[in-house]
């Protein structure tokens, strides 16, 4: 008995050594493979450190090149943007590393024939200008040359209400020849315009000439924050209710007002429109759309307009999301409240040549729906559209970059009609021609300002003659006021696409 007790007692003994080694064995893979784990991550941690000190140094640079290249309407036409451009990253920021400028190396990278996109340092005044908000001396004016002199001069257009230009006295027709004592020229006027607070003598036209007067209006740049909503008012003429709206911007936070103004015209029973988008810029896709449905409103969910993107997106909403591709006409603002709609089969516009981007989308969007009437000039030309782009892994300003507020705002779709029409390029041209003429500029919201009057005489089926026969001081235009604004004649969207990479 004792031996077989003294035997069992080994194998036990053996069996708890073999377990003695295994576990150590397995205590050190298992430190082994920490190890190796701890040498991986350090190793990943350098790499970060080094692509961060990369990045340190061409930060605003990688960005411009990042968001370019996943975005840009025209990335086809760009060969540095193509993905198989550079043989590898350190070729790639060889070539961000040689640019001057994060504002050349956008230029570089954008298409020669693209001439809205842009760059900014400062997003945080973007952000505010598309909210309405600017400085503002309150007079909104062209620069315009007498044909055949070298005759430069300001003319306002329109004053803004509560401004330092509207205690001043300054009205519409008003001209100016000199800002801060200095004479305009073809040459200096971009650069005189852009100044925040300034000096103008004041003039007017009368009998083919400018007449100029002893007097003269400071002007400052206070804050301010611009209602696009101009002028809204119902005229009543032969037996027609006829609406008018002067509209000069497509603003997103004034959509409440714009729908407010159709009401009102709803309430009046307007059964004709008369949309004034002569000096309108443009601005949000949104509220575009959303105008659209305030003229109309039974075509509620049929298509405004489509867009097309580079190929990278088109390819993945064709195939995923398809719908993502198009505007509806709708009958809920942004902000959920119902549209005020007038059901009309009809709309004239009035237009020149400082109508663009959203402007011209609400003309072309309704060109196969209803009859829209074009009054007035050729448009700019402007059928893209873009975003902005922050510096943060998906281009939001949700976690960008606190080392800088650059931002930037490419095109990133072009829009098509229903009908499918897209690219005009050289503008919309007017069914009715009439050029604002010198010598009757007229008073805005009156039934006689010359522009108005000619729709309404249309609408009316009246002769058009009587002011076709006043004599009229030609001038080239040059320039307007917000012409060096980083908005300037924009159309854009409020969000980034959502695209699983």
């Amino acid at each position: 008995m004792k031996n077989l007790t003294d035997f069992l007692l080994k194998i036990h003994l053996m069996k708890l050594k073999n377990i003695f080694i295994l576990s150590s064995f397995l205590i050190s893979i298992l430190a082994s493979c920490s190890k190796d784990e701890d040498i991986i991550d350090n190793t990943a941690s350098e790499n970060k450190a080094t692509n961060s000190t990369e990045n340190d140094e061409l930060e605003v640079e990688s960005f411009i090149y990042n968001g370019l290249n996943e975005l840009y309407l025209y990335k086809a036409d760009v060969p540095e943007l193509a993905d198989t451009h550079f043989s590898s990253s350190n070729n790639r920021n060889e070539f961000l590393a040689n640019a001057t400028s994060p504002e050349m190396l956008f230029d570089n990278l954008t298409a020669n024939f693209d001439r809205f996109s842009f760059i900014t340092d400062d997003y945080n005044s973007l952000e505010e200008r598309f909210e309405g908000m600017s400085g503002a001396t309150g007079i909104k004016f062209g620069v315009g040359q007498i044909s055949g002199t070298g005759n430069v001069f300001g003319l306002i257009r329109y004053v803004l209400p509560n401004t330092s230009a509207s205690e001043a006295g300054l009205k519409r027709g008003n001209i100016f020849t000199e800002i801060n004592g200095q004479k305009l020229t073809s040459a200096n006027f971009s650069s005189l315009i852009d100044k925040e607070n300034f000096t103008i003598n004041v003039g007017y036209i009368e009998n083919n000439q400018i007449v100029l007067t002893d007097e003269t209006v400071n002007l400052s740049d206070d804050a301010y924050t611009e209602n696009p909503v101009y002028i809204a008012k119902t005229f009543e003429i032969s037996g027609k209710k006829i609406g008018y709206i002067m509209y000069n911007s497509f603003t997103a936070n004034f959509d409440d007002e714009l729908n407010d103004a159709f009401a009102e015209f709803k309430a009046n029973g307007v059964t004709n429109l008369v949309l004034d988008l002569r000096y309108n810029g443009g601005g949000s896709v949104e509220s575009a759309k959303d105008l659209a449905s305030m003229i109309t409103g039974q075509f509620n969910d049929k298509v405004f307009i489509k867009e097309r993107w580079n190929d990278k997106y088109q390819n993945f909403y064709e195939t995923q999301n398809p719908e993502a591709l198009i505007n509806r006409f709708d009958n809920k603002l942004r902000n959920g409240n119902l549209i005020n709609s007038l059901n009309l089969s009809e709309v004239y516009v009035l237009t020149s040549a400082s109508s663009a981007s959203a402007s011209e989308l609400i003309i072309n969007g309704l060109d196969p729906y209803i009859n829209v009437v074009q009054v007035g000039d050729r448009t700019v030309g402007k059928f893209q559209a873009s975003v902005t782009l922050y510096d943060s892994d998906d281009f939001a300003k949700d976690d960008a970059s606190t080392n800088h507020t650059y931002a930037m705002q490419p095109l990133v779709f072009k829009s098509i009609n229903s009908a499918g029409k897209s690219d005009y390029v050289d503008g919309l041209q007017p069914d009715i021609v009439y050029t604002e003429n010198l010598n009757d500029f007229g008073i805005l919201g009156d039934e006689n300002e010359p522009l108005l009057e000619t729709a309404i005489n249309s609408i009316l089926g009246r002769s058009q003659i009587g002011k076709s026969a006043i004599k009229r001081l030609d001038f080239q235009q040059l320039g307007e006021s917000d012409m060096n604004n980083i908005e300037y004649q924009r159309m854009y969207i409020n969000e980034l696409p959502k695209l699983d990479k």
